[in-house]
């Protein structure tokens, strides 16, 4: 970590949250995050690098307090001087630190390199004491900049794909993760990824997981199947959700059901979501016959999901590894069913098994092999699917241990809280 700009000392902690884009329908963990720490008086600002292209938000976004800062994406290269010009104006001790990161800047795109000039400016202004980056990609390398300008450190937390997409430049992810303060893994395989392919983070990666507001996701017992197994899912439309399986699980009940197989339940599905797969997963369905089985409802609000599941008898989350390597970390709306009381249908993806344990004494859902899944063979999904709709299919049990691991894993009270303690150990350290 760079020295801290002297000035930082005595300074009432103000913590920079920098984000791609502010808001994003389906970044809803980045505003819980951010609602428990207003909610605990912490001071916050937010910085966004790109403009929002959503159509519709959560409506928790107009909860937030903290000021909205628009870092406009730079059009023209010798917009960097003007950056340069107002940095050196206004950025204290610019000068001695420029020729320290001037070898990263010129390995960033050029709009990066002024954005994260541009962020050093407006983080000096703002009095922020600690920058905070979500992903460990765009964020986290403007965030790398502006500390390296400014003295304030920063911190990153880092999901899935900042970490395992094919396009990951390696030597860049390291020199940004190197010089964070501490390093955020929201699961114990992404803790254990970072520690073993960066070993000289092994003392400043934490663990630290989404969380839910519980308060707004209350535990109801699960009742009795009747009628039709109603299914949920919800996600991007891509391939790493592996909508394509659900859909493909569907079409084998209902033929078995049709067919008078003992035991098969007839079934109603709801996915959740838009993406690029929505024509491509729309002709499966109607391919298969299955328009009055499978309906693809569109992005859901927070609130809107929270319905979708209570309507659910069972909640899927077919994850798989993409093609390109993009992976899961461990989506919200499953920690989201599980505080709910609704059981849940996941894979063995990165942190997806420390939530949804399909064995040991507490089951807390039904866990199954991605592998196995991303190669066509969906046995696995549609015997999980006919077990939960079975009158002996043991609900209760598993919904009341997937809520007592919610509220001890996965509340944002406490993962909050665990985060700033991180923030302001470090700005103290730094003063």
């Amino acid at each position: 970590m760079l020295p801290a700009d002297p000035s930082l000392t005595h300074r009432a902690e103000r913590i920079g949250y920098v984000l791609k884009v502010y808001p994003r329908f389906s970044e809803t963990f980045v505003v819980t995050e951010i609602l428990a720490r207003e909610a605990a008086g912490e001071d916050l600002a937010i910085f966004a690098l790109r403009p929002t292209s959503d159509a519709r938000f959560h409506p928790e976004i107009s909860r937030v307090q903290a000021p909205v800062t628009h870092l406009p994406k730079p059009a023209k290269l010798s917009d960097a001087w003007t950056a340069l010009r107002l940095a050196q104006q206004e950025v204290p001790g610019l000068a001695d630190r420029l020729p320290g990161i001037l070898p990263v800047l010129t390995r960033l795109e050029p709009a990066e390199a002024i954005q994260g000039i541009n962020l050093a400016v407006s983080a000096t202004r703002e009095g922020i004491t600690h920058l905070h980056a979500h992903f460990a990609s765009l964020a986290a390398r403007v965030s790398r900049v502006a500390s390296a300008l400014t003295g304030i450190p920063y911190s990153v937390t880092t999901h899935a794909k900042d970490l395992f997409h094919e396009d990951v430049d390696h030597e860049l992810l390291q020199d940004v993760l190197t010089h964070a303060d501490h390093v955020v893994a929201i699961s114990k395989f992404n803790q254990d990824h970072l520690v073993t392919t960066f070993p000289e983070l092994a003392d400043r990666v934490v663990l630290i997981h989404n969380g839910l507001d519980l308060a707004r996701f209350r535990y109801a017992e699960p009742q009795p199947v009747t009628g039709p197994l109603k299914v949920a899912a919800v996600g991007r439309l891509v391939e790493k959700k592996g909508f394509t399986h659900l859909i493909d699980a569907a079409r084998v009940i209902t033929k078995r059901a049709a067919g008078g197989t003992a035991g098969a339940p007839s079934v109603e599905v709801r996915i959740a979501g838009d993406g690029e797969l929505r024509a491509e997963l729309a002709a499966e369905i109607t391919a298969a016959g299955l328009g009055d089985v499978v309906e693809l409802i569109g992005p859901r609000s927070q609130d809107e999901v929270r319905e979708l599941l209570t309507w659910a008898d069972v909640m899927v989350a077919p994850c798989v590894v993409g093609a390109d390597g993009n992976a899961d970390g461990l989506p919200t709306v499953l920690l989201e069913a599980m505080a709910m009381g609704v059981p849940v249908i996941g894979t063995d993806v990165t942190g997806i098994p420390e939530a949804v344990r399909g064995t040991g004494p507490r089951p807390t859902g039904i866990l199954l092999s991605a592998d196995q899944l991303a190669a066509g063979d969906g046995r696995a999904l549609v015997e999980a699917l006919t077990a939960v709709a079975a009158d002996d299919f043991p609900r209760v049990a598993i919904s009341r241990a997937a809520r007592d691991l919610i509220e001890s894993d996965f509340n944002t009270a406490t993962q909050s809280r665990l985060l700033a303690d991180h923030q302001r150990q470090c700005v103290r350290l730094a003063s």
